[in-house]
């Protein structure tokens, strides 16, 4: 594949494309900005809401987000919602009451796309006091769509809490987690990186054997897979999970290293 060229290129925000400071290097936006010159598309694919993407939009100015793990489609030149696959309140309700009973100190918070809401014991580690953030009871919350429900434990490992998370749903919802911390990340069944990239790759007319995908988590594994079994380049960080690192076709420097951009320059 020495002579193989992306058509599109899609990329994890945390820990691949952003700096451990949170920022896109100087390098990273120069190497999008030739491929963009050259009418290859950027995507986001990020686990982040919504409301998350103001930063980055500064940056990047263009393109599309896949946005709460596929669930949001969000265009990022207008800062709109293009399309929703949410989890509907009678899935909520029925998950959290299941989990609760079989994990009673396991505490939720669900995000609408633009607003969060937790629990009052839920104790989120980013934005406690930002716009769109507010306590809510588990009724409250689970009685309107939401685009993820978030499901934290404080003292159980991360991923025998996913494990357990993934069993107790079954097929009623897709489970899989970006975090160190035991936070399982809960969207509508079959809904992943993978189903939101592969909207966005059709409305381009591009199939996964032009895509490249970058990543560095366990919520990147349906892209990896979708992009690896298409003929694709599914890319991992060195510093990537391993369960991420078995699927990959490829693997790259750190984020810390602009691991995305010296993969770009090497094709």
């Amino acid at each position: 594949m020495s002579d193989w060229k992306p058509r599109l290129i899609a990329s994890d925000m945390d820990g691949t494309l952003l700096r451990s400071d949170d920022s896109v290097s100087d390098a990273t936006v120069a190497e999008l900005g030739r491929w963009r010159a050259e009418g290859v598309p950027f995507v986001l694919a990020t686990g982040r809401p919504p409301r998350w993407m103001h930063g980055v939009r500064k940056v990047l100015g263009h393109g599309t987000a896949v946005c709460c793990n596929g669930a949001v489609l969000l265009d990022l030149e207008p800062m709109e919602i293009a399309a929703e696959a949410p989890l509907e309140p009678d899935a909520l309700q029925s998950i959290t009451a299941e989990l609760r009973a079989r994990q009673p100190t396991t505490w939720f918070a669900v995000e609408y796309g633009w607003e969060f809401r937790h629990e009052p014991v839920y104790r989120p580690r980013w934005d406690v006091d930002a716009p769109g953030v507010a306590v809510a009871t588990l009724e409250e919350m689970t009685a309107a769509p939401a685009a993820k429900l978030l499901a934290r434990h404080e003292s159980m490992a991360p991923d025998a809490f996913v494990e357990l998370i993934d069993e107790i749903v079954g097929d009623r919802a897709t489970v899989t987690h970006s975090s160190t911390d035991a936070l399982a990340e809960i969207s509508a069944p079959g809904v992943t990186k993978a189903t939101g990239l592969a909207t966005v790759a059709a409305r381009h007319g591009i199939g996964p054997e032009d895509v490249v995908v970058f990543g560095d988590m366990p919520n990147d594994i349906a892209a990896f897979e979708w992009v690896r079994d298409g003929g694709g380049r599914a890319v991992a960080m060195a510093h990537a999970h391993p369960d991420l690192l078995a699927v990959a076709t490829d693997v790259t420097v750190g984020n810390d290293e602009d691991g995305v951009a010296a993969f770009l320059a090497s094709l």
